[in-house]
């Protein structure tokens, strides 16, 4: 099966023009190093920045059989990127992940490693058990991180250890099928994602991850992101 599987990792950006050159560099060299087939997706929302004409030269510079583009007009929500990317993936694993370096692409070849030695349907990282865990954050944002999975997990139940995160590998089949169950299209699309894998009795594994803190760009998560998390949060314990 190595040898078919081919993995498209799933890039949405929104204004990451001094990170994608970076992110692009490191998923290439640790892809490469590991030998699976791969394709980098990138969908740009509209940046501002000059992230697309960024990512237009390191199609230049890696090939167009390596990086894909993908680009949207305007912001139209993280769970649509996916949907949109999903359309021109010719891999039958997807891989999505931040673009603004707190998920480390080192550990794609762990989550590869821990699928295919179990077939799960979908590899989750996580911050929250064995060597997981966050850099870079002060203990406000660590307290409010942690309290908000804790009420997730008591709330939902889903049998994973880190219900927010956003690096996951998929068998592109299952991820499409989650995301015509799933009404949430923004920050709170990946809690979703797996409480309703687990209504379907889809397998999940879990790899511990680092998680660091943006280093350059403003992060995306504030206040209407929060207010969509809670509202969310209910919505899905009274539906699930």
């Amino acid at each position: 099966m190595a040898s078919v599987d081919k993995y498209s990792i799933l890039l949405p950006t929104y204004n990451e023009i001094d990170n994608l050159p970076i992110i692009i560099w490191l998923i290439i060299k640790n892809m490469n190093a590991s030998g699976f087939s791969y394709e980098i997706i990138i969908i740009d929302d509209g940046s501002p920045d000059g992230t697309l004409e960024a990512a237009q030269q390191l199609q230049k510079i890696y090939g167009e059989d390596k990086i894909v583009l993908k680009p949207r007009e305007k912001k139209l929500g993280l769970g649509s990127a996916y949907i949109h990317g999903i359309k021109h993936a010719t891999g039958n694993f997807i891989i999505i992940m931040d673009a603004d370096l707190s998920h480390h692409p080192k550990f794609i070849k762990e989550f590869i490693e821990t699928q295919k030695s179990h077939n799960y349907d979908i590899v989750t990282g996580t911050r929250y058990k064995g060597t997981g865990g966050v850099h870079g954050w002060d203990f406000k944002r660590k307290l409010i991180s942690r309290g908000a999975n804790l009420l997730t997990q008591i709330l939902l139940r889903p049998g994973v250890s880190d219900l927010t995160g956003s690096f996951r590998l998929y068998k592109k089949d299952i991820l499409e099928d989650l995301i015509k169950s799933c009404v949430s299209k923004g920050y709170v699309f990946q809690m979703e994602m797996i409480v309703r894998a687990r209504q379907k009795n889809y397998t999940i594994g879990e790899v511990p991850i680092t998680f660091v803190d943006r280093v350059y760009g403003e992060s995306k998560l504030g206040g209407s992101e929060i207010v969509q998390f809670a509202t969310a949060l209910l919505y899905l314990f009274a539906t699930t």
